[in-house]
């Protein structure tokens, strides 16, 4: 028989685990303006578990997520817990760290000191940012301004909240890291809800994401359980406004559109679904997308200046293709061509006899800077490959080039001959013998016509090239496959007359150029060689 705990070992037990902590001793005020216990959601057990196993988390999320409520809790157990912890809590504007201050004081209040006496350090020191305990803990709330983060000091514990807001992103998180102690239980924590993209959150969050950086990140959509008790109000409007404009009757699976089937396949059910709706019809679509996000793209989306039909761009993403794995093609790839998987190369359906195929390759220098990029369409508008490497010198990307049209069929490619794409052409025409290249007519200031290889990119040209791939693509016309793509569509802006990628460090369009490139090979309609 097991051995009864005792009040001391219970009370050690709560204090060392942070959700018996949290469930026992952790008062908050509800939606409903009541005094309850701390009982964490399925989102902050889920958010636990990753702080337990990684130093730098990162996480985007929906509006009124509980996260900044987690944080303020963690920050408390933390700090009553160990002696000197030093603990930051920093927010984006004066209002909200003074919000996020005065809920701190309010949990550290509710605490039962007076029934447990010996188990919470008293406050040595309150002012209007900071506990200090007298165990030597602290914790103080700040506001992301122009000045480093932490200057002069070391925290054990720091939290960046709505960090998508702050201005100089990079130059705060930066200063951030370098105040955090470089102890085993140290830790760094960002929350947020997006602020469309061209931003360095942005750029941290998909690093994240894609599981390149040291950050782990998780994503918060607006169909969470969580929110079934977070919004259980409006949920309870929005199945009355549905059922007094549909004769009575809920919302039936069989009564979805394909946008909400695909929602309730990934987890949304039929009340997420009605409030959806609901809420719709006060907000635009991408209005709802940027406030609650189905997934990380949506968090991300741009509006106002952006090129391409961004409700377009999100439905795709919501049901792209993974790439071939390397042994679902290891007998058909050629030898040359697999040590590029994965490193860049994306094959998202291998060769077809007799099939047509185009591609489009935007040229760099491979130092480190802008993209080499490749991107095939088969004569039905299916994308079957993708390249996106920018430490691929042109010498190797000519290789590579050769290499992928001969095997997709001796495709038609057409290359932008500005720059680095003179010598690729040179290539491709004297090394190779590649022949089945686009061919561009010009004339010279005296009326002869010539032909030259490639396509000249000018503010005309470019015009007509942008023009005739958004199109094709929000008509249905091609499929594409690649991810990278189309989240470089997302950025994809007219400002003054000019098309490009939006403003900000690390943003590219080099995908979007060479998928261009492949529609104006497809548009051409012409073939120098037999298959």
């Amino acid at each position: 028989m097991a051995q009864k705990l005792s009040k001391k070992q219970k009370l050690q037990m709560i204090m060392d685990d942070f959700r018996l902590f949290s469930k026992n001793f952790i008062y908050i005020v509800d939606n409903e303006n009541e005094k309850v216990k701390l009982d964490l959601n399925k989102a902050q057990v889920e958010l636990d578990e990753l702080m337990n196993k990684n130093k730098f988390v990162i996480v985007s999320k929906a509006r009124q997520g509980g996260i900044s409520t987690f944080t303020l809790a963690k920050a408390l157990w933390r700090a009553v817990r160990n002696e000197n912890e030093n603990i930051l809590i920093v927010s984006y504007k004066l209002d909200s760290s003074k919000a996020l201050f005065e809920k701190l004081k309010q949990m550290n209040e509710w605490l039962p000191r007076t029934e447990y006496p010996s188990l919470f350090p008293k406050v040595r020191r309150e002012n209007r940012d900071e506990l200090f305990f007298d165990n030597g803990s602290r914790i103080t709330c700040s506001v992301a301004g122009n000045k480093s983060i932490g200057r002069g000091s070391t925290y054990s514990y720091i939290h960046l909240s709505e960090y998508a807001f702050f201005s100089r992103q990079e130059m705060q998180l930066l200063s951030a890291e370098q105040s955090l102690m470089k102890g085993q239980n140290s830790q760094l924590t960002i929350e947020t809800t997006s602020n469309g993209t061209g931003n360095h959150y942005h750029k941290v969050f998909m690093s994240a994401w894609k599981g390149h950086s040291k950050y782990k990140a998780m994503f918060i959509p607006f169909y969470h359980d969580l929110y079934r008790k977070q919004f259980k109000t409006e949920h309870d409007e929005a199945e009355k406004w549905f059922k007094e404009t549909n004769k009575g009757s809920r919302l039936q699976a069989k009564d979805l559109t394909s946008e909400e089937k695909a929602l309730h396949e990934n987890g949304a059910n039929l009340r997420f679904l009605m409030w959806r709706q609901y809420k719709l019809m006060d907000m635009e679509l991408q209005e709802f997308q940027q406030e609650y996000p189905s997934n990380p793209m949506e968090s991300f989306i741009s509006t106002g200046q952006s090129v391409f039909d961004q409700a377009k761009v999100l439905e795709r993403i919501n049901h792209l293709l993974e790439p071939l794995h390397y042994k679902d093609m290891e007998d058909e790839l050629p030898q040359q061509l697999r040590r590029y998987v994965n490193k860049g190369l994306s094959i998202f359906h291998l060769p077809k006899t007799k099939m047509k195929y185009y591609g489009g390759i935007d040229v760099s220098s491979g130092s480190g800077g802008d993209y080499s990029t490749i991107s095939f369409y088969d004569s039905d508008g299916q994308q079957v490959a993708s390249f996106y490497h920018n430490k691929t010198p042109v010498y190797k990307f000519a290789e590579l080039v050769d290499l992928l049209g001969r095997w997709f069929n001796y495709a038609f490619l057409v290359v932008e001959s500005n720059s680095y794409g003179l010598p690729l052409l040179e290539r491709l025409r004297n090394d190779y013998q590649y022949m089945n290249l686009y061919k561009q007519r010009t004339f010279d200031q005296r009326g002869r016509k010539k032909m030259q290889l490639g396509f000249a990119t000018t503010t005309t040209t470019k015009a007509i090239l942008i023009s005739d791939y958004k199109e094709l693509f929000e008509t249905g016309l091609i499929n594409i496959e690649c991810k990278e793509t189309l989240s470089q569509m997302q950025i994809f802006v007219e400002n003054n007359g000019k098309t490009g990628n939006k403003r900000g460090t690390n943003n590219y369009d080099d995908l979007v150029i060479a998928n261009a490139l492949a529609i104006q090979g497809m548009k051409a309609n012409r073939w120098y060689v037999d298959i």
